[in-house]
């Protein structure tokens, strides 16, 4: 079966490297963002995608944008049968998706649930017990097409958007090469969304990283762990940004953003609801430390009753 594949993250990557090892796919083409400038140092950095085709010398096609690109009038001549898609950050024109037999796309969530560009940070922020990727066909609609299959798994406590994207893209991978073959023979019958079950998951806005000391301990919990390691959760200490990149939950209480005890090895913060113990930190201008480090150096003179903004 031959498949233009499209994709960016390592997520993708995943999905990528299983079609490659496996027989009953030829690899004819990678589409994936372009590089970008990322870092301090504006590097330019290619996608993981771009990455394993390389390393696998694939056609790349890197569009801004696909719609009317000379780069989709190549793709829509290649002799390919279908499509396969997985994060790649950009919808598939309808004159596309009409050229080859099937596209269909591996989402990181159990559909409807989760449509949009960040579906596993939104299961960690939300608290869920299961999240799950949903192999569905492509339509010019954002993750609106029917299902073919979905896989779960349950949910960890020391998960985070990571470990969850490093699972997903296993379970992602696995039920595609289970999957597609049978879809595209036609013994698998899709089923369409239930309207009345959509949830979104837009991708998080840069207010929407810093944390409010009066929510629960858990609710914090939550939402750092589904910020990490992107785009990290902050507060303000000293009118300065801290990142707070790994807390846990413990017993106590105290006023909402204050320091109620501090030793040499720990540091715990009330909140509206139970208490957060920092574990790992990244202050403004430095690298992310151990809690323990952040306290013997730049958070030295911290004190019980400190007050975080």
């Amino acid at each position: 079966m031959k498949v233009i594949f499209m994709g960016t993250p390592a997520f993708a990557a995943t999905v990528l490297e299983g079609l490659l090892g496996d027989q009953r796919f030829q690899i004819q083409a990678v589409v994936t963002q372009p590089d970008r400038l990322v870092g301090r140092k504006k590097e330019l950095k290619q996608t993981p995608v771009k990455e394993l085709a390389l390393a696998h010398n694939l056609p790349i096609y890197q569009p801004e944008k696909l719609s009317g690109s000379p780069e989709m009038e190549e793709l829509m001549n290649l002799d390919a049968d279908g499509i396969v898609t997985a994060a790649f950050g950009q919808f598939l024109p309808t004159r596309l998706l009409d050229t080859y037999d099937f596209a269909v796309n591996v989402h990181a969530s159990l559909l409807p649930k989760y449509r949009g560009g960040a579906p596993i940070h939104y299961a960690l922020i939300n608290g869920d017990e299961k999240a799950g990727v949903t192999l569905m066909e492509m339509v010019k609609e954002m993750d609106a097409g029917d299902m073919i299959a979905q896989a779960s798994l349950s949910i960890e406590e020391q998960d985070n958007v990571g470990t969850l994207f490093e699972k997903l893209a296993i379970l992602g991978r696995d039920l595609l090469l289970e999957k597609l073959e049978a879809y595209v023979k036609g013994e698998i019958q899709p089923q369409a969304q239930d309207p009345a079950q959509v949830t979104f998951s837009p991708n998080i806005k840069p207010e929407e990283e810093r944390l409010d000391w009066n929510k629960s301990a858990t609710t914090l919990f939550n939402q750092i762990r589904g910020m990490y390691p992107w785009p990290v959760a902050h507060v303000y200490w000293q009118g300065k940004r801290m990142k707070i990149q790994q807390v846990t939950v413990v017993e106590g209480s105290g006023p909402a953003g204050q320091v109620i005890h501090r030793d040499k090895k720990s540091l715990h913060v009330g909140t509206g609801e139970g208490v957060l113990s920092l574990e790992q930190v990244q202050p403004f201008g430095k690298a992310a430390m151990p809690i323990q480090d952040f306290l013997n150096g730049v958070g030295r003179e911290v004190k019980v009753g400190d007050q975080f903004e």
